[in-house]
C-alpha cells in the first residue's frame, strides 16, 4: 500500500528545467517530468508481512519497521534539506525499529554539489526508534572510498561516519533487540560488490559471509537481516523471518511493472517490493538516484514493514 508524503518541497519551474537540463530532456514533457518531478516525490509504501510457518517468530509480536536505502546524497537531487525531511518524515512513522540498507553516497556524475559524509550522518543520526536505529553499507559507499578499495577492507568513510553519529553498522554480524515478546535478532551483511576488483574494474569481490552471520543468531531464534544487495536472498534459510534489502531502485524506471534495466544476477527475480520463497524479502524502491537522474513509474519511498502474527501477507 502506497501512501502520497509531503515530498520535497522545491516544486519549481526551476528545478524541474534544471533536472530536465541535466540529461538533456528538457524539450521532453516525459523526461522533463522523470528528472524534474519524480525524483523529488516522496511516498510511504507499506507491507504488512505474516513470517512463513518455518521462521521462528514470538506468538502475538508485531514489529513495525521503517527502511530507508539508496538516499545517494548530492546536490541538487538529494540535498541536507531533503534528507532532513525524509528523517523528519520516518520519526513521524513512529516504528520499532528504523533500518538503513546501504548507499548513502552519490552514484553518478550529474551532480552540481557531492554531500561529504559529515554532513549527511549528522542529519540522519536524528533518526530515533525505541528499538534502535542501525544500517548495512552498500557498493557505492564502498566504490567512492579509495582507501577502503586500496586496502580491501574497512573502516569506510560512510561507515565511521553513522557510527559517529550514534547509528551502528552491522558488517556480518547480528545483536539481539529487546522486544516485549523476547529477542528478536538483527542481522546485517557486509556488501556483496564491494570491491572493484582491480586495477582494470574486473569482477566486482564482496566482503557478505552470510553463513557467519546467521551462526551469530542462536538456533531457534526470531532473525531479520539487511543485505543491501537482494541477490543473496537466493541463498537465505527458511529460518529468516524478513530480508530487508534496496540497490536496485525498482529499476528506477518502471512501466506497468515491468524494469527494463536492473543491476542483478537475477533481473526478473529480485526486482522490487515483497517477494516470498523460502522466507520474505522486502526490496525497497529507494529514495536517490544511480547512474543517471531520472525516476518514472518507482517514486522514491519510504518502506514501513508491519511484520507479525497478527499482520497478513
Amino acid at each position: 500500500m502506497r501512501e502520497q508524503g509531503r515530498g520535497y518541497r522545491l516544486f519549481t519551474r526551476r528545478r524541474v528545467l534544471q533536472g530536465a537540463g541535466l540529461v538533456a530532456l528538457s524539450g521532453a514533457t516525459t523526461g522533463a517530468y522523470a528528472t524534474g518531478i519524480e525524483p523529488f516525490r516522496q511516498v510511504v509504501t507499506r507491507y504488512a508481512i505474516r513470517p512463513n510457518p518455518a521462521a521462528p517468530w514470538p506468538a502475538g509480536l508485531t514489529l513495525r519497521i521503517a527502511v530507508l536505502a539508496d538516499i545517494h546524497a548530492c546536490e541538487p537531487w538529494m540535498s541536507l534539506e531533503r534528507i532532513a525531511g525524509i528523517v523528519e518524515a520516518t520519526n513521524a512513522l513512529q516504528a520499532d525499529l528504523v533500518v538503513l540498507v546501504g548507499d548513502f553516497v552519490a552514484g553518478q556524475r550529474y551532480v552540481t554539489r557531492y554531500v561529504h559524509s559529515v554532513e549527511w550522518a549528522a542529519v540522519l543520526g536524528r533518526l530515533t526508534a525505541p528499538l534502535g536505529v542501525y544500517a548495512v553499507l552498500g557498493n557505492h559507499d564502498w566504490w567512492n572510498d579509495a582507501e577502503a578499495q586500496r586496502r580491501g577492507a574497512g573502516p569506510t568513510i560512510s561507515g565511521t561516519a553513522l557510527t559517529q553519529n550514534g547509528i551502528r553498522v552491522l558488517s556480518n554480524e547480528a545483536l539481539p533487540l529487546a522486544t516485549r515478546a523476547g529477542p528478536v535478532w538483527l542481522a546485517g551483511l557486509e556488501d556483496q560488490l564491494a570491491l572493484q576488483g582491480g586495477r582494470h574494474r574486473g569482477p566486482r569481490i564482496g566482503l557478505d559471509d552470510l553463513p557467519a552471520t546467521l551462526a551469530a543468531v542462536p538456533d531457534g531464534a526470531p532473525m531479520i537481516l539487511l543485505a543491501h544487495e537482494p541477490d543473496i536472498f537466493a541463498h537465505v534459510p527458511a529460518r529468516v523471518a524478513l530480508t530487508l534489502s534496496g540497490h536496485t531502485h525498482g529499476g528506477q524506471v518502471r512501466l506497468f511493472g515491468w524494469s527494463p534495466v536492473v543491476p542483478s544476477r537475477y533481473p526478473g527475480r529480485y526486482v522490487y517490493g515483497h517477494i516470498r520463497e523460502a522466507s520474505d524479502l522486502v526490496i525497497s524502491g529507494g529514495l536517490g538516484l544511480s547512474v543517471a537522474p531520472i525516476r518514472f513509474g518507482v517514486p522514491p519511498e519510504i518502506v514501513v514493514v508491519e511484520l507479525g502474527a497478527d499482520a497478513t501477507v
